[in-house]
């Protein structure tokens, strides 16, 4: 399995967001820039984000986005299934019959419980710990 593209991007962009004080509203121009992502992509990407409740979309004169929480209650598979959808490691997991052998596939358990062991991490990981890292890092280059 590997992320798309997006989900790179939609990463990187929450990132940023999560290291802007409570509230702020960002564009997408800077966010990109400060992240090294395309413009249009990232703005495609953010509306999948404010679909998914993680940025609100603010119009007008001083638009952009905010965070809709706080990073602390963002997760990675947040942003993740916010961009690619539930996260299914094989079709024979969506709970759908597509296979006369799902009932005894020992295929099938073991991918479930790898993807059940995935999805766990994924929601262990939150932005408020990505945005530290970053402004670490940031720091150091100082």
């Amino acid at each position: 399995m590997k992320l798309t593209r997006a989900s790179d991007y939609a990463i990187r962009g929450i990132v940023y967001m999560s290291m802007q004080s409570q509230g702020s509203i960002v564009v997408i121009p800077e966010v990109a820039r400060e992240m090294d992502v395309p413009v249009g992509f990232l703005a495609r990407i953010f509306q999948s984000l404010s679909r998914a409740g993680i940025v609100i979309s603010h119009r007008g004169k001083k638009g952009g986005y905010s965070m809709a929480r706080k990073p602390e209650e963002v997760t990675l598979r947040d942003v993740v299934e916010a961009v690619e959808g539930d996260i299914k490691l094989n079709i024979c997991l969506d709970g759908y019959n597509v296979c006369n052998r799902m009932e005894f596939c020992s295929v099938r358990k073991e991918l479930d419980k790898v993807q059940n062991d995935f999805i766990t991490s994924l929601d262990k990981t939150n932005f408020a710990y990505f945005a530290a890292q970053e402004k670490a890092h940031r720091d150091s280059l100082k």
